[in-house]
């Protein structure tokens, strides 16, 4: 399929089968929805980890395999389109960036609301090799042709925010880690991650590991955006707390957003994503320990919800929500999806965007970051009750900021 150009931009489905390791036996199937711009001269990338539609189907290769036998092609991902429920590229015009939102799942239906376990790190690893591979081959699956490749390229860096939504906003977590730490932290956690790809056909071609690419073709994370971010305690997996502690390190813009109303973020994730009890473990607290220098911030959305960030309305995620899930804000309109909290996310990317020079990660400081007084600082847009150009309103925390840090 040749790009679709929608006046400046180009939008393109990639598909791509990848390994986590030349050791590991652990298959899955890559699926990203890419909008770059039209001059092929991206000055930076957003990754977005959808937030659903993420498990395992056991008779998935069975299925594709009896497919190539008869010269059927499977639409991967069930005709899935990640970025219709998160599509905030309105905001990446301005700055001539571009915006990718991933996936990866052999299996969905609307009674199985938990296809993604939180607590998987393999998630955030797809999406750190979604960007590399984005970087690496541009817009196109056919990666084995060097002449098709070249002509898909589209990044002038290999600057990636990395960002995620619900169980994605938990993975970018790990994303954002970079990949010498998905790198370790996977070898002793037993989640090894230097991985290959292949095209999606019954004998497949095949990448280099993604260590012998070189620093340039690989993501360099240069911020991390969590809306909502929801966690699991899973005995199967190694967890995400170690990549959270790396985070408390990096030298890197950190914001997560969260919902007054949120129970899924607030209440059902292990561990919640903020509580104001600060004997509470969390994923802000695992990110942001008392009297350490991480660069993490947390913002609270007044009748916030789960899934009033969604720029198309999903029944399944719509279960976060419902009155018999959540028992929060039992007499408070919520935000629905398509509404003033997903222009207020739309508007939150614009900005977070612009504090990045051209082909640039951030250039400031701690300080600079977390400043509120200058009038550019992006900061000073969203410490306040109602953030400019927008309709929502914060909620304070108890030292009367809106935006909290240690």
């Amino acid at each position: 399929m040749e790009p679709i150009i929608i006046n400046d931009y180009c939008f393109k489905r990639v598909y791509f089968w990848m390994q986590y390791s030349p050791e590991d036996l652990n298959f899955t199937e890559i699926a990203i929805d890419v909008y770059y711009p039209k001059n092929q001269q991206a000055n930076g990338l957003v990754m977005f980890s959808h937030g659903f539609l993420i498990g395992p189907d056991l008779l998935y290769f069975p299925k594709r395999i009896i497919a190539g036998i008869f010269n059927k092609e499977m639409e991967p991902l069930f005709a899935n389109y990640p970025s219709n429920y998160y599509n905030y590229t309105s905001a990446i015009v301005k700055k001539n960036w571009a915006m990718a939102f991933v996936t990866s799942t052999h299996q969905q239906t609307e009674f199985t609301p938990t296809t993604d376990f939180g607590g998987n790190p393999r998630v955030g690893q797809d999406a750190f090799m979604a960007a590399s591979y984005l970087i690496c081959f541009g817009a196109t699956s056919t990666f084995y042709s060097a002449s098709r490749s070249k002509q898909f390229q589209f990044m002038n860096s290999n600057n990636v925010i990395f960002a995620g939504h619900s169980v994605g906003g938990a993975h970018a977590q790990a994303a954002a880690t970079g990949f010498d730490n998905l790198n370790a932290i996977g070898e002793k956690t037993n989640k090894k991650f230097d991985p290959i790809v292949y095209d999606r056909i019954i004998f497949p071609r095949v990448t280099e590991k993604l260590s012998t690419w070189g620093k340039e073709s690989r993501a360099n994370p240069v911020g991390l955006v969590q809306l909502s971010p929801v966690d699991m305690n899973n005995p199967l997996f190694s967890g995400m707390e170690p990549y959270r502690q790396k985070l408390a390190t990096i030298p890197m813009p950190n914001l997560m957003i969260i919902g007054q109303c949120d129970c899924a973020c607030l209440d059902t994730s292990q561990p919640p994503a903020w509580s104001s009890d600060t004997s509470v473990v969390t994923e802000y607290s695992q990110m942001a320990p008392a009297g350490s220098d991480s660069w993490a911030a947390v913002a609270n959305v007044e009748k916030g919800s789960h899934c009033g960030y969604l720029t198309a309305p999903s029944p399944l995620c719509s279960t976060a929500d419902s009155g018999s899930q959540c028992k929060r804000c039992p007499d408070t309109d919520k935000y629905k999806p398509v509404g003033e909290e997903t222009d207020f996310t739309t508007e939150l990317f614009k900005r977070f965007i612009e504090i990045y020079p051209p082909n640039s990660g951030f250039t400031g400081s701690r300080k600079d970051w977390f400043d509120s007084s200058s009038e550019r600082s992006f900061m000073t847009w969203l410490n306040k009750q109602k953030a400019d150009g927008t309709a929502i309103s914060l909620v304070p925390f108890d030292d009367g900021q809106y935006v909290h840090h240690v």
